[in-house]
């Protein structure tokens, strides 16, 4: 057993900004790969100044230092022909160029698959777009909450006469930039068997799209017919009850699988099920059994599904997460330092020889590498 992380030694020239590259980039950088994040000179990824909250770290948003941890950076002004040459330097020797400019952004600064391809034959070169090189939406902004209104994601999510919702997370970049991270893996281990290079594309509306393909597969193959979103309690476009949420005495909780003559008898569900369809009937049912579950308080009730082999939880705020002691058993929160910045995030969710990897050097002051300009790697 060795403490060395997989992807030590592994170079990685990061142009991307924000969020979908960016997130593939650190993915790669807690398993140990070298990643250096090329920054306009001055200025900065864009994220270092756009704020979730009015919180901040050192000056810079929390948005960037949480994305950015374990990486450097190089300041670079990519009008510069010294500057771009002194890039060209570090193309040679990577193993993996990343980007997420809009389609043709990089081939008009000299730094698209082909002319990278051209300085080191043998680089896996990754691509994030909004909905990707060609088509119909090429030229529209590629933003996570653009693609989630143009994917389905929204219309699924939320009860029949909500309108459209929209998940409460970036789920477009995330998935994206994990996307990203698989494919660049898949044509590394291909690159030490057969020695050859190569490129991976992902788009925001592909892995929107793959995200429900449990769905979407039923949809294209039952006529095009549309799941009926439930009008209460929703959680699932297409599942029966009692599958949804439910407000208690004191809080919320899920309700998944399990009997539903059971889960009846529990609640002390008036209705006749032998003459209904958990389907058919399914917002019948499910406003009937939210009635009775507002009357116990969660805990109540969660002492009885468990007994019952009803599967459900309570819905939790961050507070009740942290408070259950469940991360901290898992090893999932760390405290990441540089010169100016001390602060608390979450590790990489895989452990690697039973070992959960460290990445304890926070996202890199603005051009703090850029000493590898003007040298080697």
């Amino acid at each position: 057993m060795t403490d060395m992380l997989p992807l030590d030694g592994l170079k990685v020239l990061d142009f991307s900004q924000f969020l979908a590259g960016p997130y593939c980039a650190l993915k790669l950088a807690d398993l140990g790969a070298d990643v250096v994040k090329v920054e306009r000179a001055e200025v900065g990824d864009l994220s270092r100044y756009l704020y979730l909250t009015d919180t901040q770290i050192a000056g810079e948003s929390t948005i960037f230092h949480a994305i950015n941890r374990n990486k450097r950076s190089v300041a670079v002004n990519l009008k510069s022909e010294e500057d771009k040459a002194a890039l060209r330097a570090l193309v040679k020797e990577a193993d993996v160029v990343l980007q997420n400019f809009r389609p043709g952004v990089m081939e008009r600064l000299g730094f698209g698959f082909e002319a990278v391809k051209e300085i080191n034959p043998t680089v896996v070169y990754g691509t994030v777009t909004g909905y990707g090189s060609n088509g119909p939406w090429v030229d529209l902004p590629g933003q996570d909450l653009l693609a989630q209104a143009r994917s389905g994601v929204m219309w699924l999510t939320g009860a029949r006469d909500d309108g459209p919702v929209a998940v409460g997370l970036p789920i477009a970049d995330v998935l994206a930039g994990a996307a990203l991270a698989h494919g660049v893996l898949a044509l590394l281990v291909r690159r030490g068997i057969k020695g050859i290079g190569g490129q991976v594309e992902t788009s925001l509306i592909e892995v929107l799209a793959d995200l429900q393909f449990e769905l979407l597969t039923t949809w294209l193959n039952d006529g095009g017919r549309r799941p009926e979103r439930s009008a209460n309690n929703p959680a699932h476009a297409y599942l029966a009850a009692p599958y949804g949420l439910y407000e208690t005495a004191d809080g919320h909780m899920a309700i998944a699988m399990g009997k539903l003559d059971l889960l009846a008898e529990i609640t002390e569900l008036n209705l006749d099920l032998s003459a209904l369809d958990p389907f058919k009937d399914r917002d019948r049912i499910k406003a009937a059994l939210a009635e009775r579950i507002k009357g116990k308080t969660s805990q109540a009730w969660m002492e009885k599904f468990v007994e019952a082999d009803i599967w459900a939880a309570p819905v939790m705020d961050w507070d009740g997460v942290m408070e259950s002691g469940v991360l901290d058993t898992l090893d999932m929160i760390q405290t990441i330092e540089n010169e100016d910045v001390s602060m608390r995030t979450t590790k990489l969710p895989l452990r690697i020889d039973g070992k959960r990897p460290k990445s304890s050097r926070a996202a890199p002051q603005l051009g703090d590498a850029n000493a590898l300009l003007k040298g080697r790697w």
